[in-house]
């Protein structure tokens, strides 16, 4: 790093941000929690696209690029002496750059909102179903209500705080439920993967919509549209604090997410959905409570983005700063539109691999590598600059040819309805149909391997 540089980011105890009131434990909860949102249960899905072997590659190649694109982000902002993903781009690339964010950081973490409403109401309807009484025609067996309940009584009051860090608590509940998520996805990929028949060419090392998958991977793993805002809640901002919050909560996303996605596909091989918990019977026990514990872990998610989506909305219209009144009606208007979205749209997988392939990739590749590079200065080709512009060139290059994709081969979905090897009997548990018909028809896609 040249000193010039190295100068500019070294800032002083005087000129630095202001300190937050977060500890760097309840930053690392909430920046990993804010990375295990929704797109874990579509990671075994992306394993299916990519073929297991090439799939795992580009997981943990989406996680180097996360880690070292989230960290090239704060750079920029201490090049350009601004605090936010916003200002930085505004003064990067202007007007023009920062209107082109705001709706990209605007749109991302409220179709992620939409794509929570979904999974809470896919998910809580078939728990509230196992209880004695309750049928398919019980109102808690209508996602619409459960969905409408859980913004009244949860999402929504937990979206009225006004500093992140009241949520640290939230997010170490949420992180204890997503390993009992993962623990019960590894267990059934133990106990009922062997029942499971193989799809066609299951363990392929690749597939030729692996470009799909990193769509849905780049969903999995975006958290920069919250970078900034758990930066500044550090009790001292630095670029060393904040590179171990970095390292630790995408290592530890990393870690959690390819044992999810390695468990979820070898369970279903081919036949995996977007929503893994579609592959479950709905009298499989195990599988029902882990369906609880990842409703419950994405309604305490669902606070963060709405943090992101207020703050989007108040430095492009207000300045940065809301009044009381105003926090509370900008917060209930979003609510109500992403609740009112949901309501009436339930296809998860469509929803993951569109918001990955339009938001994710921009804001993850592309962005952050087009800020540093534009601010750092000096030859294309010095040390410093080549891994960014590499990043950058394959955004691109993910982005068009997945967008392509993602219309042309669009998942097909399968909301609410059973697998063809579940034959409900009782409630001990599932028994199932291998009918060879019906083997060779599904996922006929993801059973075209390049090597």
């Amino acid at each position: 790093m040249e000193d010039g540089e190295r100068s500019r980011l070294l800032v002083s105890r005087k000129d630095s941000v202001k300190c937050g009131t977060s500890s760097m434990a309840n930053a690392y909860f909430n920046f990993t929690n804010s990375i295990i949102g929704s797109g874990l249960i579509g990671l075994p899905f992306s394993l299916a696209q990519a073929g297991l072997p090439l799939g795992m590659l580009l997981l943990f190649l989406v996680a180097l690029i996360t880690d070292y694109s989230i960290i090239l982000l704060i750079k920029g902002g201490k090049l350009s002496g601004t605090h936010s993903y916003q200002a930085l781009v505004h003064g990067t690339f202007g007007f023009v750059g920062f209107m082109i964010l705001s709706v990209l950081q605007f749109l991302y973490p409220f179709i992620a909102m939409i794509s929570y409403n979904i999974i809470t109401g896919d998910t809580m309807t078939k728990v509230f179903q196992t209880i004695p009484g309750v049928g398919s025609g019980s109102f808690l067996s209508s996602r619409h209500f459960v969905i409408v309940i859980s913004t009244v009584f949860f999402t929504g009051p937990l979206s009225l705080y006004r500093d992140v860090a009241q949520l640290g608590k939230v997010s170490l509940v949420s992180m204890v439920l997503t390993l009992a998520i993962v623990i019960t996805v590894v267990v059934r990929a133990v106990t009922l993967g062997p029942q499971i028949p193989l799809s066609q060419d299951a363990w392929v090392f690749a597939r030729w919509n692996a470009v799909q998958a990193v769509g849905v991977m780049a969903f999995a793993f975006i958290c920069h549209h919250n970078s900034f805002m758990i930066y500044e809640s550090l009790p001292e901002p630095s670029l060393r604090n904040w590179s171990c919050v970095t390292h630790g909560s995408v290592g530890s996303a990393a870690l959690v997410s390819a044992v999810f996605a390695v468990a979820g596909y070898a369970t279903f091989t081919g036949f995996t959905q977007g929503d893994i918990f579609e592959n479950y019977c709905k009298n499989d026990i195990l599988a029902t409570f882990g369906r609880f514990c990842y409703g419950l872990s994405i309604i305490t998610t669902f606070p963060l983005e709405c943090f992101v989506t207020r703050e989007v909305v108040s430095n492009v219209f207000y300045n940065g700063a809301l009044s009381n009144t105003v926090h509370i009606i900008v917060t209930l208007a979003i609510i109500s539109a992403v609740t009112a979205i949901s309501l009436f749209y339930d296809c998860l997988g469509v929803v993951l691999e569109l918001n990955g392939v339009v938001s994710a990739t921009p804001l993850i590749f592309i962005i952050p590598s087009a800020c540093f590079l534009k601010l750092s200065g000096g030859n294309w080709f010095q040390r410093k600059r080549l891994i960014p512009g590499l990043i950058l060139t394959i955004g691109v290059c993910v982005m068009i040819i997945g967008l392509v994709m993602t219309a042309l081969y669009a998942q097909d979905c399968s909301h609410g309805a059973e697998m063809f090897y579940c034959k409900i009997t009782d409630s001990s548990g599932p028994t199932f149909s291998t009918d060879s018909r019906v083997l060779q028809s599904i996922n006929a896609t993801q059973n075209i391997s390049i090597f």
